[in-house]
């Protein structure tokens, strides 16, 4: 329970349904004042579970946190990828720290707030997980690390709702205060959006400026700092440009952020490490699915296969901006087949 409208509609969801529930809520970030769940998101969590007659407890998961989230985020800024800061805390956090939490008390199941659907499928034989009903609010290409023993445990209840408007609509039917609540921004922890501030902040480190180089080889200007820039980035490069150009590339042994028109970033192909499969037990022989490189981005025709431990997906057509550090994700029309870490 993190004191938001999505998991206090999923309490009473669940207390509904006659389930003996414990409303646990998880503290996180240590390093911060902000942190992503912060004492008033505690204190609205609480009233929740007494108002639904549930028990309430708070678990201090920060130095997990740090270590699993905080440390992959900063590790992967430093060797030029773009992490996804909620998809390391959904594993590691979510659905490991707090599935061990529960099994060691006792508790059979885990209900979370996100919009996302598990069904046995005759197709597949087994328990997967799906798409949620209403798409604007998918999240199950966060979700695609669950392990499969695991996902027979989770139970999403708010992946039938036809909206975030129909959850606010049963939070205030029942009373709860949290109904008109703000929904949580992306990376929790970086409450501003400044995320190069937070790493220099958090290290105690300053990176060094460097050359913006042309995708010819033409020095263009000086960048402030590597980990300041993403791939497929226009805005916020302060160069005097003569028409819009990208990041289309860093390389950190000459400290360079390399420069280039949109055709620089189209690729087709992508290997992907710490593949985790859900729908299918292997990938021996290639396999016809639709992926998608980013949360907000619809998925594409392409062709996968397992090659020497990583997943190989080749794109039909051209795809913009394949971030190293991003997820890619396989689906079979709403099931996930699985995913991994694009490097």
């Amino acid at each position: 329970m993190s004191g938001g409208v999505d998991s206090s509609a999923v309490a009473y969801l669940i207390k509904n349904e006659g389930y003996d529930a414990l409303g646990a809520t998880m503290l996180l970030h240590s390093s911060s004042t902000d942190g992503c769940v912060s004492s008033k998101d505690i204190e609205d969590a609480k009233e929740v579970a007494t108002r639904l007659g549930i028990e309430h407890k708070v678990l201090d998961f920060s130095s997990d946190f740090d270590r699993y989230v905080i440390n992959n985020f900063i590790e992967s800024y430093e060797n030029g990828s773009t992490p996804n800061p909620c998809i390391e805390c959904n594993f590691h956090l979510k659905f490991d720290k707090l599935f061990e939490y529960g099994e060691n008390n006792g508790y059979d199941y885990i209900a979370t707030g996100h919009y996302a659907i598990t069904e046995y499928s005759e197709k597949y034989g087994r328990v997967v997980l799906k798409k949620s009903r209403d798409l604007s609010k998918d999240q199950s290409y966060v979700l695609y690390r669950l392990s499969r023993d695991r996902l027979e445990r989770v139970i999403f209840p708010l992946g039938n709702m036809e909206g975030k408007m129909q959850t606010r609509e049963l939070a205030s039917k029942i009373g709860l205060d949290v109904s008109s609540k703000k929904d949580s921004q992306d990376i929790c922890f970086v409450p501003d959006g400044d995320y190069a501030k937070f790493i220099e902040d958090y290290t105690g480190k300053k990176y060094p400026e460097g050359d913006f180089v042309r995708y010819d080889g033409k020095i263009l200007g000086r960048h402030k700092g590597i980990i300041r820039y993403t791939i497929g980035q226009r805005k916020g490069l302060g160069l005097a440009l003569d028409h819009s150009m990208y990041v289309v590339d860093k390389d950190l042994e000459k400290n360079q952020v390399i420069i280039g028109d949109t055709i620089h970033l189209m690729k087709r192909e992508l290997y992907a490490r710490d593949v985790n499969l859900l729908a299918i037990d292997s990938l021996d022989s290639p396999m016809r699915v639709r992926a998608k490189i980013r949360y907000k981005q619809e998925e594409k025709d392409a062709l996968a296969i397992m090659e020497n431990g990583l997943l190989h997906v080749i794109f039909d057509e051209p795809q913009r901006a394949i971030c190293k550090g991003q997820s890619v994700v396989l689906y079979d029309g709403d099931i996930v087949i699985g995913g991994g870490i694009i490097c």
